[in-house]
């Protein structure tokens, strides 16, 4: 599984390029990928439905969740699933500095067996009031699910923060390598913001997570980890 903030598409060049967004998730090699910052018809990215592309040149399922309407279009976070997706919904959360949504997408495997994939983006300034407010109300929610779940996205918040060892008591967070834990930024990486998390740990076993190096095809670092469902 993967999440990358993909930044509609803008490399740290400033083109628009979703061929390129598109090799970079390819070289994932991720059966399950959650975007952020996506657009879909909006006139800044050229009016593509970029979920829809993007899963057409991966060969991917996809699933959107709307932030808010944007330039003739909407703005918000998609899922890739290699696998069927059962059902899709977006949570609304709480308003942050934007509105914001958790996407949920019940994922059917090749064994049949089910799983949660949820992707989160929230609130980014440095003050967590906001943040955290959306960590809570989305922790109440997942408190109530009994699939196995994986939450990963972009956190906007670092290890030891209270959004983040929110989830300490359900949720497994994936330690990335000390030497190579920075996602954000892409050119110049000093923040651990974006997490791969696990519920319960006991359903999960082969756990590893890494940060990709790509300094071009957006301002954050993607985050891969292997897992299996026992």
């Amino acid at each position: 599984v993967a999440t990358y903030n993909i930044r509609h598409g803008r490399g740290s060049d400033e083109i628009v390029d979703l061929d390129r967004t598109a090799a970079a998730i390819r070289a994932l090699d991720a059966d399950v990928v959650a975007l952020q910052e996506v657009d879909r018809n909006v006139m800044r990215s050229g009016g593509a439905d970029q979920p829809r592309v993007l899963g057409a040149a991966l060969g991917m399922n996809h699933a959107f969740g709307a932030f808010f309407p944007y330039q003739g279009g909407e703005y918000g976070l998609a899922i890739l699933s290699r696998f069927p997706i059962r059902r899709e919904h977006p949570l609304r959360l709480p308003d942050g500095n934007e509105p914001r949504v958790a996407l949920f997408a019940e994922l059917e495997l090749p064994s049949g067996a089910r799983i949660l994939v949820v992707n989160v983006h929230f609130d980014w300034v440095a003050d967590d009031t906001l943040r955290f407010k959306q960590a809570e109300a989305l922790g109440a929610v997942l408190d109530t699910v009994s699939l196995p779940t994986i939450l990963l996205g972009d956190f906007n918040d670092v290890p030891g923060s209270r959004t983040i060892t929110r989830w300490a008591a359900g949720f497994e967070v994936l330690a990335k390598p000390a030497e190579d834990c920075f996602t954000f930024s892409s050119t110049m990486p000093t923040k651990e913001i974006d997490h791969i998390m696990l519920k319960p740990a006991s359903a999960w076993e082969g756990r590893s997570a890494v940060v990709v190096a790509d300094p071009v095809t957006s301002d954050h670092r993607a985050v891969v980890a292997r897992v299996r469902l026992r």
